[in-house]
């Protein structure tokens, strides 16, 4: 997942062009191309099908078809919350620098651990609220830095702004796939349907703000088939398999890699200096949300 970025950013060079009708070009073609990827995965997927699966562990042929029917809306709203999520980080990456931006938009442990306060009533732990304040420290560190000029980008604040919007929206997308998938959506089911929702979101996206599909350097199709294969249909879809079985938080503490690759990436690629605000920044939210994800872990139970 550390990829993308710089898949990202080597597009934007590669086609000379940058801004929200670029970078939304960017985001709904990459989940185009990883709907595409998917589409073996549509086998079996009629409802019928899920219908009779649910029908079996309920005992209730109607209520299963509520469940299905829940599971789908819960998928296809994911779907929604993804292509809010890379419309919002992508369109970051124009303004801010790669490790800002990756910083912000990993944040989302923060941000699972309270949307399971509010929506699943389980009350974050007090080792879970520090880290919660000491990653919101420095996101507030991060943007003074930017603010300063000391990061690569044309407006630092906005982009950092954009990808808190992107972190925001990729936890509900989350949180609302888990539920798809304990509601008996499979793995391949919800992954090729939240992509395809979010694909046919994003598609008009870039023609209403004037920008063509067509026109670009073969190796912009390249960059962004690359970002649909590796970080969308590998590292995305890996977490969502993930984020069935083990606490949604623990999940996300894994993508805390992604802004270390893809700062090193943008260092060894394009010499991407982050100031020292920004480092120390990135620091503090890395140890903040450790804090919270390891406050977030179940207990062990007792004999």
């Amino acid at each position: 997942m550390s990829t993308a970025a710089l898949f990202i950013r080597l597009a934007l060079q590669a086609a000379g062009a940058g801004g929200a009708g670029f970078s939304l070009f960017l985001a709904a073609t990459r989940l185009l191309m990883a709907a595409l990827i998917l589409l073996p995965a549509w086998r079996g997927f009629p409802a019928e099908a899920l219908q009779r699966d649910s029908a079996e562990k309920s005992g209730n042929p109607d209520n299963a078809g509520k469940t299905v029917r829940r599971s789908l809306l819960y998928s296809a709203g994911a779907g929604v919350f993804l292509a809010l999520h890379f419309a919002a980080w992508i369109t970051s990456l124009s303004y801010t620098s790669i490790a800002a931006s990756t910083t912000l938009v990993t944040t989302n442990p923060v941000w699972v651990a309270l949307l399971s306060w509010i929506w699943f009533k389980e009350k974050p732990s007090g080792l879970t609220s520090l880290g919660i304040a000491i990653a919101l420290a420095g996101s507030l560190l991060i943007g003074l830095g930017s603010s300063t000029g000391s990061v690569a980008g044309s407006d630092p604040l906005l982009g950092n702004g954009l990808a808190l919007v992107g972190s925001w929206a990729v936890s509900f997308y989350f949180l609302l796939g888990r539920e798809a998938q304990r509601k008996g959506l499979s793995i391949g089911h919800h992954a090729a349907l939240a992509y395809s929702v979010a694909a046919l979101t994003l598609l008009p996206l870039p023609l209403l703000a004037g920008q063509g599909y067509t026109g670009y350097p073969p190796v912009v199709y390249g960059y962004t088939l690359l970002m649909a294969l590796f970080p969308q249909a590998i590292g995305h879809t890996s977490l969502n398999w993930a984020v069935r079985w083990v606490s949604p938080t623990l999940v996300t503490l894994t993508i805390l890699a992604e802004p270390v690759g893809s700062s090193i990436l943008g260092f060894l690629v394009f010499q991407e200096n982050p100031g020292r605000s920004v480092l120390l920044g990135a620091a503090v939210i890395l140890l903040g949300v450790a804090i919270a994800a390891v406050g977030n872990a179940p207990k062990p139970s007792t004999p």
